[in-house]
């Protein structure tokens, strides 16, 4: 039989942390709390800012399209990462493990990206307050997002497809919890260095060059805020970029650690738990981040809070 038809019919066996059963056992219950937070989150910011006319600005809209991709982000993931932690069965099919394996890679490369733009936007209302509505239109916003998911996608497709192509020789065993590029790269049995110089030209692409954005933005902004003659200006204005400048630290800080470091240099199960901080912990941490920092948010979700309430007793009278 031929060996990727003969993967193919074994799927993929996701090793993860299954020599440590009882961490394994923790993990789950951290990876369950966190993936309703998530859940619970990011929905709530997506219906406050969507309710709350005063919340429909560019701002506010990359933020709504942020949770959107942290749900979907950590949906692909988590699912099934707690049905292979949770009982002796830790493989997933080869359809899944592909579709995962695509999914995972875009919507990450979404996240860079679509931080990319958000500090544009910040820079533009700190920089140029006066013609920010004028150049931050609705249909700049729009093009903005769908150049964003169109570039993430088409890294996805070629990254992917040339990593499936590499033969395995019948080896399924994934050293990860999940089907990732470079757990898929090592288990081919032929030379990958073609693969791999590919993968980091378009990592930095995608991941350092935003990365290289984000900061020069910070740079006009800082300029700017100093200007400021106004204490009440500078504090709003870092009130505004902090939650986003915060974000960018922590999503970055642990993809370039994770990927970018010379060789080898990370053990297998560091390597494992920075992926975990960034797929599962980061998604959680936005909404907190975006929320206690932002009065705007902050009472469009007791708004939120309210109306729910509201239509509960509503109910509760009625029955």
């Amino acid at each position: 039989m031929d060996q990727s038809n003969y993967t193919f019919l074994r799927g993929f066996i996701l090793l993860g942390f299954s020599d440590h059963p009882k961490l394994e056992m923790v993990l789950s219950g951290i990876v369950t709390i966190f993936y309703l937070i998530t859940l619970v989150g990011n929905t709530a910011i997506i219906l406050a800012s969507l309710l709350d006319s005063r919340l429909h600005t560019p701002m506010y809209f990359f933020l709504r399209n942020l949770s959107f991709l942290d749900l979907c982000f950590t949906t692909s993931i988590i699912p099934q990462m707690l049905v292979n932690l949770w009982g002796p069965d830790k493989t997933i099919s080869y359809v899944g493990c592909v579709i995962q394996l695509y999914v995972y890679l875009w919507l990450g490369s979404i996240e860079c990206l679509l931080l990319a733009v958000m500090s544009y936007d910040r820079f533009t209302a700190i920089c140029k307050p006066l013609h920010y509505l004028i150049i931050m239109n609705p249909h700049l916003c729009v093009k903005m997002i769908i150049m964003v998911w169109s570039i993430s996608l088409a890294n996805s497709v070629v990254l992917c497809t040339l990593t499936l192509n590499l033969p395995t020789c019948g080896n399924n065993r994934l050293d990860h919890f999940l089907c990732e590029l470079p757990a898929m790269v090592k288990i081919a049995c032929i030379d990958t260095t073609t693969v791999e110089m590919s993968v980091f030209a378009l990592g930095i692409v995608i991941v350092l060059t935003p990365l290289i954005l984000i900061l020069l933005s910070y740079g006009y902004i800082a300029k700017a805020v100093l200007r400021m003659k106004s204490k009440a200006g500078q504090r709003k204005a870092m009130n505004t970029c902090g939650s986003h400048l915060t974000v960018v630290f922590i999503f970055f800080g642990t993809i370039v650690y994770l990927y970018f470091q010379p060789g080898n240099s990370a053990s297998k199960d560091q390597g494992k738990f920075l992926t975990h901080f960034y797929t599962i912990i980061t998604p959680s941490l936005n909404p907190l981040i975006y929320t206690l920092r932002n009065k705007h948010m902050k009472d469009a979700l007791k708004k939120l809070v309210r109306v729910d309430h509201k239509s509960t007793k509503k109910r509760n009278w009625k029955s």
